[in-house]
């Protein structure tokens, strides 16, 4: 086992039962928007977005309150979303995905419709990147 799956593997520990019911789907989608950073920060930013998008979609943002249990686990995939961006993003990918994240709560809030995840999520991935460049 490679030592990038090996690291993946870790970051799913508590979270197999999502793996098959559609993070890893939603994972392989977002390593398209990665291929500008080095590769081996390629698959956690690519699990930091797939676990952001599976915990707002858990959480029921902008629709009706997930049960409690179900909130908790889209409380963990936030978290560790969160940690792999503050451990492996550069501070605008960072900040992009907060913006990107308050953009679909405010509009949940105001009852307006929310804005689509991935899209604004893959967008974040590319903030502050220079076409071309490939972050270290």
């Amino acid at each position: 086992m490679t030592v990038q799956l090996q690291a993946l593997d870790r970051e799913l520990d508590r979270l197999e039962g999502l793996w098959s019911d559609g993070l890893s789907e939603t994972y392989r989608a977002y390593l398209d928007s990665v291929g500008q950073f080095a590769a081996e920060t390629q698959p956690k930013l690519a699990l930091a977005a797939a676990l952001i998008e599976v915990g707002l979609r858990l959480q029921g943002l902008g629709g009706r309150a997930a049960p409690p249990t179900t909130l908790l686990m889209g409380d963990l995939c936030l978290a560790r979303g969160s940690r792999l961006l503050a451990d492996n993003a550069p501070l605008a990918v960072q900040v992009a995905f907060a913006r990107a994240i308050e953009s679909m709560s405010s509009a949940a809030a105001s009852e307006q419709p929310t804005p689509t995840t991935r899209p604004l999520l893959a967008t974040a991935l590319g903030a502050g990147t220079p076409p071309g460049a490939q972050v270290r």
